[in-house]
């Protein structure tokens, strides 16, 4: 494992520690904007399941909260309904007008899996039927 090789010389938790976060958590402006972009440019499949899909979201965002950059929760909500892919456009614009209070990315994300669980169970009747 690549991690394990980087901090094996290190000597205490410690400096294995700070080696870990010079490694990983670097706060440059280079890969502040490199998490950005792939934030706002992130687009989600049919090829993939939402579950997997979803996780990587959560990665970008969790990558770019340990370098404290900070998102409002309406906006990460936004990211992830815009970067649904086109079969999911109805379902997108009931969220988006549907509601009369703040959106939450738990709330969306909770949506597509739903959603995703939907068309998995639809497709298995047509299979059957």
């Amino acid at each position: 494992d690549k991690a394990l090789r980087e901090v094996a010389r290190e000597k205490t938790a410690a400096s294995m520690w700070l080696k870990l976060e010079s490694l990983y958590m670097t706060k440059s402006l280079a890969n502040r904007l490199c998490l950005k972009q792939q934030l706002y440019t992130f687009k989600m499949t049919e090829s993939r399941t939402a579950t997997e899909q979803l996780a990587d979201f959560n990665k970008i965002l969790d990558d770019l909260e340990n370098i404290e950059v900070k998102l409002e929760e309406e906006d990460k909500a936004l990211l992830l309904l815009n970067s649904l892919p086109k079969s999911f456009e109805h379902f997108k614009d009931a969220i988006l007008y549907g509601k009369d209070q703040d959106i939450t990315l738990e709330e969306v994300q909770t949506s597509v899996r739903t959603k995703e669980m939907q068309k998995q169970q639809a497709s298995k009747s047509e299979d059957n039927g």
